[in-house]
C-alpha cells in the first residue's frame, strides 16, 4: 500500500514523504494511529500544495532576512565604557551589551545568542560582529567602544 507520512515514522521516512509499505502495517499501525494517509490522489494534490506553500513562505522568510541583513550592515552602535592604559577596558563588552546597545541607539531588538563572537570585546576601537540572522544569511555589525 502506498501512503503518506504525516509524521516522522523511524524506519519508514519522514513527514510529507510518499512511501510504500505492507497493507498490514499500514492498516493496523500507521493509519489508526494518525502517522499516515492513504495516498488517494486528491490527499497527493493536498501535500503538493502544502510544499508549494511552505517553500513559498521559506523564500519570502529568506528574502526578508537578506534585507534585514543589508540595514544592519550599515549601522554602528557606539558604547561607552571605562578603560584603563594602553586602551584595555576594565570589563568586556558582550553580545548581551552590544544587544542592549543596539536596542537603544536604533531600537531594533536582536536576540543575544544570534551574535557570533568568539570572545568578549576588550579593547578600545571598532571592532565588527558577525551576527546570525537565517540559515545562510549573516550581517556585520560595527561595534565602537571608547573609553
Amino acid at each position: 500500500m502506498i501512503v503518506i507520512l504525516l509524521k516522522d515514522v523511524k524506519g519508514t521516512g519522514k513527514a510529507g514523504e510518499v512511501v510504500k509499505v505492507s497493507d498490514g502495517y499500514a492498516r493496523n499501525m500507521l493509519i489508526p494511529k494518525g502517522f499516515a494517509t492513504e495516498a488517494s490522489d486528491g490527499n497527493i494534490r493536498n501535500l503538493e500544495k502544502q510544499k508549494a506553500l511552505a517553500e513559498e513562505k521559506k523564500n519570502a522568510e529568506y528574502a526578508k532576512a537578506e534585507a534585514f541583513a543589508e540595514k544592519l550592515s550599515g549601522l554602528t552602535v557606539n558604547i561607552a565604557t571605562k578603560s584603563g592604559e594602553g586602551g584595555k577596558l576594565f570589563g568586556s563588552i558582550t553580545s548581551k551589551d552590544i544587544a542592549e546597545a543596539l536596542k537603544e541607539q536604533h531600537k531594533i531588538d536582536i536576540d543575544k545568542k544570534k551574535f557570533a563572537m568568539d570572545s568578549p570585546i576588550k579593547h578600545v576601537g571598532e571592532t565588527e560582529v558577525l551576527i546570525k540572522l537565517y540559515y545562510e544569511i549573516s550581517a556585520k555589525l560595527k561595534v565602537n567602544v571608547t573609553g
